[in-house]
C-alpha cells in the first residue's frame, strides 16, 4: 500500500510539473504591449505613450493591436531634425494630445503579424482619425515590409512579430509622421528630398512665417529640381542662398490658403493663381504649372497635409518674372 501511495504521489507531482510548464527553459508567456515595449528598450516610445495617456490602452487585456514601434534611435533622429536636443527633450516639449496623434498613427486596430500585413493590401487603417476618417499607412512588402507616411518617407520593419498578450509589435527604424500634426516647414525638414528648399527657407528668413498659423499651400521643388535650376541659372547653391532674389523665388511657390489637389482640379482652366510673392502662375488642363517665364513644372505628389496647410511636390523650380 505504501509503495502504491508513493508511486501515485510521484505521478501526481510529475503531472503538476507538466501542467505548470515543468522546465526552467520554457519561455514565460508574453506581457502586454506596454510591458513588452518597456522590457525591450523602447524607452522613448514608452515615455511618449505615458505622457499621451495611452499606456492603459496598450496594457488592456481586451485590446488586440498592432504597434509599429520606432526605436530610440528613430525617435532621436526625429527630435534632432526638428531642432530638439534628443528624444527626451522632444517628448517633454510636445503636449499630450500631439504625442497621442503621432502614436495612434503607429497603431493598427487589430493584431496583424508580418504575414497578415503582407496579405492585408497596400494600405492599412490606423487608430489616428483625421478630418473625420481613419488615416492609412501605405505598405510595400516587395522586400521586407516598408511603410510610407504622410511626409512621403519610408520606415522599414527591422524586427517583426514581437509577441504580446494583447497584440503584436513590429520594430521600425523611423518615426511615422501623420497628417495634420506638424507645420509645413517641419514636414519639409523631415523629407531629405526637400533639404535645399529648407536651406532656402531658412536663408530667406521665411521659416518663422511659414511655421505660423497660415494656412499656406506650398509647391515644393525637390533637390533634383533645384539642381536643374542652378544649372539653368548658372549659379551655385551658395550663390542662390545668398541672392537677394531668393525670398521672391520661394514666395512665388506659396499660396495663401489651404488649396488641396481637388481644389486645383476644380479650377476653370487655364487658371491664374496669385502667389505670396504677389504675381501669378498658370495652371493648365493637365495641371501643369506655367511660370512667368513660360517655363513649366509638373506635380509629382499632392496633398501632403500639415497642421497649417498643405504641400504639393513639383519637379521644377518655378520663377517669377525677372
Amino acid at each position: 500500500m505504501t509503495s502504491w501511495l508513493k508511486s501515485l504521489t510521484a505521478l501526481l507531482f510529475v503531472s503538476i510539473l507538466a501542467a505548470c510548464g515543468g522546465s526552467d527553459d520554457d519561455a514565460p508567456p508574453p506581457g502586454t504591449i506596454a510591458t513588452e515595449a518597456t522590457g525591450r528598450g523602447f524607452t522613448a516610445l514608452v515615455a511618449a505613450a505615458d505622457k499621451a495617456g495611452l499606456v492603459p490602452a496598450l496594457s488592456s487585456s481586451t485590446s488586440s493591436l498592432t504597434v509599429f514601434a520606432p526605436t530610440d534611435a528613430a525617435f532621436n533622429s526625429l527630435a534632432t531634425t526638428l531642432g530638439f536636443a534628443n528624444a527626451g527633450a522632444m517628448v517633454t516639449a510636445l503636449d499630450g494630445p500631439t504625442l497621442a496623434k503621432i502614436l495612434q498613427y503607429h497603431v493598427l486596430p487589430t493584431r496583424k503579424t508580418a504575414a497578415d500585413l503582407v496579405a492585408g493590401g497596400a494600405t492599412q487603417p490606423t487608430l489616428y482619425t483625421f478630418e473625420g476618417a481613419a488615416t492609412t499607412l501605405a505598405l510595400d512588402a516587395t522586400a521586407g515590409v516598408k511603410i510610407t507616411d504622410e511626409v512621403l518617407t519610408q520606415a522599414t520593419v527591422v524586427t517583426a512579430d514581437v509577441p504580446a498578450s494583447n497584440g503584436v509589435i513590429h520594430a521600425i527604424d523611423k518615426v511615422l509622421v501623420p497628417p495634420g500634426v506638424l507645420n509645413v516647414v517641419q514636414m519639409a525638414q523631415l523629407n531629405p528630398t526637400f533639404s535645399v528648399l529648407v536651406e532656402g527657407v531658412v536663408a530667406a528668413n521665411l521659416a518663422t512665417t511659414l511655421s505660423g498659423a497660415g494656412p499656406f499651400t506650398v509647391f515644393a521643388p525637390t533637390n533634383a529640381a533645384f539642381t536643374a535650376a542652378l544649372a539653368e541659372l548658372n549659379l551655385t547653391k551658395a550663390q542662390l542662398l545668398a541672392s537677394p532674389s531668393l525670398g521672391g523665388i520661394l514666395t512665388y511657390h506659396v499660396l495663401a490658403g489651404n488649396v488641396r489637389a481637388a481644389d486645383v482640379v476644380a479650377l476653370p482652366k487655364p487658371a491664374s493663381v496669385t502667389t505670396l510673392q504677389g504675381t501669378a502662375f498658370t495652371v493648365g488642363t493637365t495641371l501643369q504649372i506655367t511660370d512667368a517665364r513660360a517655363r513649366t513644372a509638373n506635380l509629382a505628389a499632392t496633398d501632403v497635409i500639415a497642421s497649417n496647410g498643405v504641400i504639393h511636390v513639383i519637379d521644377r523650380v518655378i520663377l517669377p518674372a525677372p
